[in-house]
């Protein structure tokens, strides 16, 4: 799938995500710890993505990753997907899911909205 957006959807999706942080910060850390381990064991931002919103990843599953790397991962993301105001995330990432949870994650880290405007490939 081929997701297009413009900059002022990002720079919407950043508002969004900002708003977020700053009135659920403790949720917002866990994020960010989840977006970071997922770019750290090379894990598809469309499966971390799934994994919240608790939709199927289909081709973003990981073929070549060991057992316990994966639970290790599960229970990381079981600590933010147990967060009494996960549904505000989820909310966030509802509203903005045309915009892809790979930028939505990129967003969350401070990457500029400008930099991430135009097309991406999305493998689902």
């Amino acid at each position: 799938m081929i997701t297009l957006c413009s900059q002022n959807e990002l720079k919407s999706a950043q508002a969004a995500l900002n708003k977020l942080e700053l009135s659920h910060p403790e949720l917002f850390e866990k994020l960010i710890d989840v977006i970071n381990l997922t770019r750290a064991i090379q894990l598809k931002y469309q499966y971390m993505g799934c994994l919240i919103m608790n939709e199927d990843p289909g081709n973003a599953k990981p073929q070549f990753v060991i057992g316990s790397v994966i639970r290790l991962y599960k229970k990381e993301m079981q600590k933010l997907t147990s967060d009494k105001d996960i549904e505000e995330l989820r909310k966030v990432f509802l509203e903005y899911k045309h915009t892809g949870y790979s930028r939505l994650s990129q967003l969350a880290l401070g990457k500029a909205p400008e930099s991430l405007a135009g097309s991406s490939a999305i493998i689902q």
